[in-house]
């Protein structure tokens, strides 16, 4: 904020000019008051009603306030603004002011402005206290063993859930403010001797070129900082868990928070960290590994299994056993349409009701849900519009699509699916091969922060290759990964050789 319009000594001036700051609003409330020994000092109490906590306003700041009088050994000269800091007001936070911009700006971020009569000077007072969602379980990224805690639209109580796991003073937070209208609050949490110093000055200089007039939800800051604008795959993470955030930053990662969103950034971000969960970490090695290589599979059904369906029926039959063409011809016998249209149909008719369940209140979206899985897709077949293979690999691709943890990596896949549809459906399976080879370029090409998208893949890096498809026992990961952590890359010791294992009866 600006400060060149400095407060005036006269309250009656300053009240006038942020009156005229706020337009008049009626939500700005004045309390004006005299206190003292003999009520010779006239002092006024602002806030914006709504912002702040009125309860405490009333018992730590208007009740000693009225009930003040010079203590016992307190200097009778000793300043006034000294006096009110120092033996009047019983609160934490306290700071002064001196300008008309930084009273505006202190109450709309839900502070408490003293002024008193013949001062050029003021006092702001930390008492936010608007109305939140408390901390409730996660929404989307929901696991079975692990913690059940999410962010909320509140910054403090974000940066608070991250600061209960890492008990660590040199987890450190920056924060500024974004947006010449909203002046959001935006917080870079980090963990100092182990994220990237290169990492971590790129990203406050891409903060800091950002120059719009809101900052309204993390995307916003997602769609300024990302390294490439034209890529369908997300380069910045995203998550409403507190502990995905503890784990990436003792990593070497480093965490965007906004204020307003339950969403926090992270980066860099990494193709193979879409696919990884937080609770691949909370199971035993084996069971994660499963899981890891389960995720896979459904990339692989949800990117490619329509359009190869689409190139073998129509070009390739050749590659089918005798009794399945058979009995897919039979099935198509009557449809009307080439496989490709049956399947571009299908996608967007699951598409259309996929957003539609999401748009609609809950009720009413679980009916649509089953009205459209059930009623629509039986009636189709029935009518001889689709086959029912076409309903079969529609559902499987739909379903596989939804294992992949990341929203963001799921939306990506089911766009690249169409593109693959129409490769398929031009040049068969040549087509197939020619977009996977233009996607792998596409992917190498790709980097956040200046880390490779594909690491540790392309590039290879042997050491993290232990947690991309194999995640391998806890006592194992001693070191964190490599590209990120090149400061302090050891998280611990191998346990000793014995150490661990199961004893003897004696």
């Amino acid at each position: 904020m600006n400060d060149n319009l400095k407060l005036h000594s006269d309250l009656k001036l300053n009240l006038d000019g942020i009156r005229t700051g706020v337009g008049g609003s009626d939500d700005l409330i004045i309390r004006e008051l005299r206190i003292g020994p003999d009520h010779s000092v006239l002092i006024a109490v602002l806030y914006i009603d709504g912002l702040t906590e009125e309860k405490s306003i009333h018992q730590f700041i208007l009740e000693p306030l009225i009930a003040h009088g010079t203590s016992e050994g307190e200097p009778e000269d000793w300043p006034l603004l000294d006096r009110l800091k120092n033996s009047v007001l019983t609160v934490g936070q306290l700071q002064e002011v001196d300008g008309q911009d930084a009273v505006l700006d202190a109450l709309m971020n839900g502070y408490v402005v003293l002024l008193p009569d013949g001062h050029a000077r003021g006092l702001q007072i930390s008492m936010a206290g608007w109305e939140q969602r408390a901390v409730s379980e996660p929404v989307n990224q929901t696991v079975i063993r692990g913690p059940k805690e999410a962010f909320t639209e509140n910054i403090r109580v974000n940066t608070a859930l991250i600061r209960r796991i890492i008990k660590t003073p040199k987890l450190l937070l920056k924060n500024q403010r974004i947006g010449r209208v909203t002046h959001t609050n935006v917080s870079i949490m980090y963990i100092e001797g182990i994220a990237s110093e290169i990492a971590l000055n790129e990203l406050t200089e891409r903060l800091a070129r950002i120059d719009t007039d809101s900052i309204l939800e993390s995307g916003y800051i997602e769609e300024f900082i990302q390294d490439e604008t034209y890529t369908l795959f997300p380069t910045v993470q995203n998550t409403e868990r507190p502990d995905t955030v503890a784990a990436s930053l003792l990593e070497g990662r480093i965490a965007i928070l906004i204020d307003g969103t339950p969403h926090v950034l992270i980066v860099p971000a990494l193709f193979v960290q879409f696919f990884q969960s937080a609770e691949d970490y909370y199971q035993r090695a084996d069971i994660s590994t499963l899981l890891r290589m389960l995720r896979y599979l459904c990339l692989f059904i949800a990117t490619l299994v329509p359009a190869l369906y689409i190139a073998v029926s129509t070009f390739h039959q050749e590659m089918l056993p005798t009794p399945l063409l058979i009995s897919l011809g039979a099935q198509r016998e009557g449809v009307p349409f080439p496989t490709f249209i049956e399947a571009m149909v299908m996608e967007a008719t699951y598409e259309i009701l996929r957003e539609a369940g999401i748009r609609m209140p809950r009720a009413v979206g679980q009916a649509v849900s089953i009205v459209g899985t059930l009623v629509i897709g039986q009636a189709a077949v029935e009518a001889g519009i689709i086959s029912a293979a076409m309903i079969i690999i529609v559902s499987i691709t739909a379903i596989s699509s939804y294992v992949i943890p990341e929203f963001g990596m799921s939306i990506a896949v089911r766009i690249i699916r169409f593109l693959f549809m129409g490769l398929a459906a031009a040049f068969g399976m040549y087509g197939i091969f020619l977009g996977i080879a233009a996607l792998i370029l596409h992917l190498s090409s790709l980097s956040s922060f200046g880390v490779p998208y594909m690491t540790p893949i392309g590039p290879v890096v042997r050491s993290d290759l232990k947690d991309v498809l194999v995640r391998v026992p806890r006592p194992s990961m001693t070191k964190r990964p490599g590209i990120f952590a090149k400061l302090n890359p050891i998280r611990g010791r191998q346990p000793s050789a014995g150490q661990g294992k199961k004893r003897g009866r004696p």
